[in-house]
């Protein structure tokens, strides 16, 4: 969880020079801080208030967690921007009670709040992503009430700010779920999780890209992996198959000139930077 409110050091009295970086595209992690992390990323003794100064001199992006649980405060998100270089971005997840809760209804004034918060972060602030849970058929019986409701909130979103959608009901994933987020330049968000298909493994053959943007989430198989650990320290899935997978498919996404967002999650392999820094490893070799 990484809602911390007091400013650490100056953004600018740390060097930026970040390892976990390529050319073109924004790689990071899902948030900021972890049970395992003190002493395997962030230097032992450091305080708690600087993690995310430090987070920025070795990557250039994170995905907040944090706000998927409730909006913050607008002081805790002036932070945020005061702890981070020029340059640096936020994506940041909607928080539940829009996605889970009301699920896009009569939820008016908790989006307003959110978006006129998140906009603090200024140029900082990279796409906002709607992470719906699976849905049983009780709720949506077929991917056709789901849009019922999605497509008009959509048609209602700020032009000027990025958004991505994530649904985990896999047989929802086709052409014409693509279309509906594509009229609206909306990210059909790409996970590598036991929730749906991977990219490479959809039966249904469609454009995954629909929006002058694409957003990528490592997830992994929360279930499994917390059965091994709930230190994320190492990773302990070999993940190098997927990635180079992932790898594969980030060259094609670079070849249409598409801006990438991608961040790890712990349960995935079992330590979010590592899982970068080995995606770097393979995309510098192939």
């Amino acid at each position: 969880m990484e809602k911390l409110e007091e400013v650490g050091k100056p953004a600018n009295t740390l060097t930026v020079d970040r390892p976990f970086s390529l050319p073109g595209i924004l790689l990071g992690t899902s948030a900021f801080t972890a049970t395992g992390w003190e002493g395997s990323f962030y230097p032992r003794g450091m305080q708690p208030r600087d993690f995310l100064s430090y987070y920025a001199t070795q990557f250039a992006t994170v995905e907040v967690d944090s706000t998927f649980y409730g909006c913050p405060s607008p002081r805790t998100v002036n932070n945020w921007a005061a702890r981070t270089p020029e340059g640096f971005i936020f994506s940041v997840k909607v928080p539940q009670v829009i996605t889970h809760e009301k699920v896009l209804v009569d939820c008016d004034s908790e989006f307003e709040e959110f978006v006129k918060t998140m906009d603090i972060l200024g140029p900082k602030l990279g796409a906002m992503v709607f992470q719906f849970p699976f849905f049983a058929p009780w709720k949506f019986l077929k991917q056709e009430d789901f849009l019922v409701v999605l497509t008009p909130f959509l048609n209602k979103l700020p032009r000027d700010h990025k958004f991505a959608v994530e649904i985990r009901n896999g047989n929802w994933l086709d052409a014409k779920f693509a279309d509906v987020l594509r009229e609206c330049n909306v990210a059909l968000a790409l996970t590598d999780t036991s929730f749906v298909p991977r990219p490479w493994e959809m039966k249904n053959s469609f454009d995954l890209i629909t929006a002058d943007f694409t957003y990528v989430r490592w997830l992994g198989d929360r279930k499994e992996i917390e059965e091994q650990t709930k230190t994320w320290d190492k990773a302990i899935v070999d993940r190098r198959e997927d990635l180079t997978n992932w790898v594969e498919l980030f060259r094609k996404f670079v070849t249409r000139n598409l801006k990438i967002f991608a961040y790890a999650n712990n349960h995935y392999a079992g330590h979010g930077p590592a899982t970068v820094k080995q995606f770097c490893q393979i995309w510098s070799k192939s």
